[in-house]
């Protein structure tokens, strides 16, 4: 019953803050556009569609098999990041009221999917479909790079290691903890995915602030907060996310290089025409 109420908590907020995005960002022109040339995008994004797909469902089948190779493997390195960080998370803690717990919670539970699913409504409503490629090809990255990390390393977050931090979410909101756990483990930790993809649609709202002025003040606040949160509510630590922050550009980069290989264009000729850099050389 909490996993279903939870479920459909997350998916209705979800929808009403994209529709809420798409009301403020996209211009009245771009749902007919997009409903006219339907058939022809879903031709062209299809391939990469389908490799992030696939890679979602075989993240999806192979997760207990890896969990399972992850504990016999035994390569827990929670020891070393509390070596390197100390109790910074449970200081942050300290000095942060009580009462921004619900709404820190509300940012990783909710926030999170939103951005996610709003990049890729926003990038699909594009003319062209060269960033709506580019991130789904991010997104699979990072599901790969992450699905390697977590399997090679067990690492537990603060809340499991350190009497002194509390798993502000899960005691405040214990239902949201049955979702949580179908979907990741207690020492899938190292690096912060939450941090990683939101990183990646922050760098996409930048380079796409041209096309969406107001995408990239929402996208940036939002991916600040839900990045905060995943140390605040005791699930991540402070190198987990500095780890996340840098999958999450090498993801951007990557994705990058590979859209443009497989479109047979330049990398830098394509970044430059989408991001208006060359024309702002020329100004």
């Amino acid at each position: 019953m909490a996993l279903g109420y939870v479920t459909f908590i997350t998916m209705a907020t979800v929808c009403i803050g994209v529709t809420a995005t798409c009301a403020l960002c996209v211009r009245s022109s771009a749902l007919p556009r997009t409903i006219a040339e339907l058939e022809d995008r879903g031709r062209s994004i299809a391939p990469y569609l389908g490799v992030t797909l696939l890679v979602l469902l075989v993240k999806r089948w192979t997760h207990y098999r890896r969990l399972e190779l992850s504990y016999a493997l035994d390569w827990d390195i929670t020891a070393e990041i509390y070596a390197v960080e100390g109790t910074f998370v449970a200081g942050l803690q300290s000095i942060v009221p009580d009462s921004l717990i619900g709404f820190f919670s509300a940012m990783y539970m909710f926030g999170f999917p939103y951005l996610l699913v709003s990049a890729l409504v926003l990038y699909f409503l594009l003319a062209t479909q060269r960033r709506f490629k580019q991130l789904l090809i991010a997104y699979a990255l990072n599901t790969l790079a992450g699905s390697v990390f977590y399997t090679l390393f067990v690492a537990y977050g603060p809340r499991n290691h350190l009497s002194t931090v509390s798993g502000l979410m899960y005691e405040f909101y214990p239902q949201t903890q049955e979702l949580t756990a179908e979907v990741s483990a207690n020492t899938n930790v190292f690096p912060s995915l939450h941090t990683s993809l939101a990183v990646i649609v922050a760098i996409f709202a930048w380079r796409s602030r041209r096309e969406y002025p107001r995408w990239f003040p929402i996208a940036s606040v939002v991916a600040a907060l839900v990045v905060f949160s995943t140390m605040y509510l005791g699930i991540h630590w402070l190198v987990d996310v500095v780890a996340g922050v840098v999958l999450g550009v090498w993801c951007v980069l990557t994705a990058e290089r590979l859209v443009a290989r497989a479109e047979s264009e330049p990398v830098s000729a394509s970044d430059g025409r989408e991001t208006g850099l060359t024309t702002e050389m020329n100004d």
